[in-house]
């Protein structure tokens, strides 16, 4: 299981638990997190998954969240009182897989690393697919663009910029129709783990 998808040990556990499940339904795991515990803040389990070909909906996240509500308390992995979201990866996505840096190629991505690569952390530019194992990625150096190639067990962080070219292809891929005018109303992009949940969440 990759880092990425899941970072901390009981995010393991847990993916452990879920993966299967979220799987036999016929969709795969992107990212797994429980956040909170401090203090009086209750505890969330955010999920995000997918369809392995993409795309996810409502009612999707809705049969994932009641089967997985159904095995977790079960298995009761988590001792305190938590919520239970389940959402897709959202338009910016998180990259967590290797297939997903193939499969997203020709997009930007901001990428950063564990460790400092040739003095940097983060890496911003498109990507250009997997080549034995590494990740292509063309950034700017010293005004040049030039493609680096970066080892998957080295990030600790991926996710796709969010940009209206990036918003028309979703739109287009969910046959979604594009405004009049061609444009889009200006969105915020944010960085962290904000609610994105795609279903009313579940209390546990």
């Amino acid at each position: 299981m990759s880092d990425l998808i899941a970072k901390t040990a009981i995010d393991r556990r847990l993916a452990e638990i879920a993966a299967p499940v979220i799987e036999g339904l016929g969709y795969e795991l992107v990212r797994i997190r429980l956040m909170g515990g401090m203090g009086k803040v209750e505890r969330t389990l955010q999920i995000m998954a997918d369809r392995p070909e993409g795309g996810i909906g409502v009612e999707d996240c809705s049969k994932i969240s009641t089967a997985l509500s159904a095995v977790l308390d079960v298995e009761d992995p988590i001792e305190e009182n938590y919520t239970l979201e389940v959402s897709s990866p959202g338009i910016d996505r998180p990259l967590t897989r290797l297939k997903d840096f193939d499969a997203w190629a020709g997009w930007e991505a901001r990428i950063e690393t564990t460790e400092l690569i040739e003095g940097q952390r983060r890496f911003k530019g498109e990507l250009k697919g997997v080549e034995d194992g590494e990740i292509l990625i063309e950034i700017e150096q010293h005004g040049k663009p030039v493609i680096i190639g970066l080892q998957f067990d080295w990030l600790s962080d991926a996710k796709l910029i969010l940009t209206d070219e990036l918003i028309a292809e979703m739109l287009r891929q969910r046959k979604v129709a594009l405004p009049e005018d061609g444009g889009f109303d200006e969105i915020e992009e944010t960085d962290g783990d904000e609610d994105e949940s795609d279903t009313p969440p579940t209390q546990h």
